[in-house]
């Protein structure tokens, strides 16, 4: 597999550098995998879009399957059948999927452009290259919204992450995402550790448990979710009083549909969303999905995108285009998860940490699920 993905890097760089070869030898279609919802719509029009617009001959397939990307792509792998071409992920699955030899290493100074002033992919991504696969897009945060008409009467409106497990202050339904992550750290945080001892603790079965035991303290009062769209759903609805998702989902739930819900950004945990391109496709389609790839992560793309979710662009040379929502006129600065106002608390996602202890974790959440 590593020389698989030594020889199709190669290729890659070849391919980028060989003009007239690079445009003759494409397919004309791709599938991209992406996460639904207001995100990916936000990817169709800041840069799906404009680049068949500009290539009229390509059509573009969507799978919303990136929640389950890493074990498709094993089972794809192991079947010898890879039918994706361009896959978005979190930042700790690209490192597991790295690590595996199932996303291709990438030069970013290669094969992605520069920023304007000619500063390279390299510098103007920075820190937010945390893996030699990896294709960032955007700094996304998950974060809680709640009902403010299910506040209490004389009750003021939860300011703290420790409120979801105050169901006597706040009772109602809780919505948490049906994966160890970010529930576990926020456990441990409304447990008493403090935010910089959290993975030293987590790393080890006691601090797993005493997460778990902290969970338990409102297992009966959550309803689990698997899709990003459920939790605006259920608040919408009026079954939760509070629940956690992506910043960008309830940006749209609160500006583009006006429902009665609030963000609570405290102890909101930054993570990114990116590509990754899956190690060993044939040459015509991965020369395709490089010239996808270039022009949909260039400075004006990354910026056009924040244009249509509340999401951070990963290029520090797109954070001056940002400006209003392309459709409603809402200046989209205040909506930014990395805003101060938004950012006072802050917490930063390990993907070191969940890249190496992802399954083993994962493996007991479920099995405490069941119980």
């Amino acid at each position: 597999m590593q020389l698989i993905k030594t020889l199709t890097a190669s290729t890659a760089l070849l391919v980028v550098a060989s003009g007239s070869a690079f445009a003759q030898e494409m397919v004309n279609d791709m599938t991209l995998v992406s996460w639904g919802g207001a995100y990916q719509n936000s990817q169709v029009k800041a840069y799906a879009e404009p680049y068949m617009e500009m290539h009229p001959e390509v059509s573009i397939t969507w799978d919303e399957s990136s929640n389950e990307a890493v074990a498709k792509m094993r089972a794809m792998n192991e079947a010898n059948n890879m039918t994706w071409d361009l896959v978005d992920v979190v930042a700790a699955d690209a490192m597991r999927l790295c690590d595996e030899g199932l996303a291709m290493e990438i030069d970013p100074n290669e094969i992605l452009a520069a920023a304007p002033d000619g500063t390279s992919a390299e510098d103007d991504f920075g820190d937010l290259l945390v893996s030699d696969c990896y294709i960032p897009q955007i700094v996304y945060s998950t974060t809680f919204g709640y009902r403010e008409d299910m506040v209490p009467d004389g009750t003021p409106a939860p300011t703290d992450i420790c409120a979801l497990f105050d169901t006597e202050t706040y009772p109602g339904m809780r919505s948490l995402e049906k994966r160890p992550i970010n529930n576990m750290e926020w456990a441990l945080l409304c447990d008493g550790v403090a935010k910089d001892e959290v993975y030293d603790v987590l790393e080890t079965p006691e601090g797993q448990q005493r997460a778990l035991d902290k969970l338990a303290t409102i297992k009966d009062s959550v309803i689990w979710w698997s899709a990003g769209a459920d939790t605006p759903q259920l608040l919408a609805d009026g079954e939760v009083f509070m629940g956690s998702t992506y910043n960008g989902r309830l940006f749209s739930a609160i500006v583009e549909q006006n429902q009665p819900i609030a963000m609570l950004w405290d102890a909101q945990v930054f993570d990114l969303d990116g590509w990754i391109i899956p190690a060993g496709l044939p040459e015509e389609r991965l020369n395709r999905v490089l010239d996808f790839v270039k022009f949909a992560t260039d400075t004006q793309r990354l910026a056009d995108q924040a244009a249509y979710i509340s999401y951070g662009p990963a290029r520090l040379s797109s954070a001056p285009l940002v400006g209003k929502h392309a459709e409603l006129g809402v200046d989209m600065a205040p909506h930014m998860p990395t805003d101060p106002a938004n950012a006072k608390n802050t917490f930063l996602y390990n993907y070191e940490f969940w890249a190496d202890y992802r399954d083993d974790i994962d493996a007991k959440f479920q099995a405490w699920l069941a119980q």
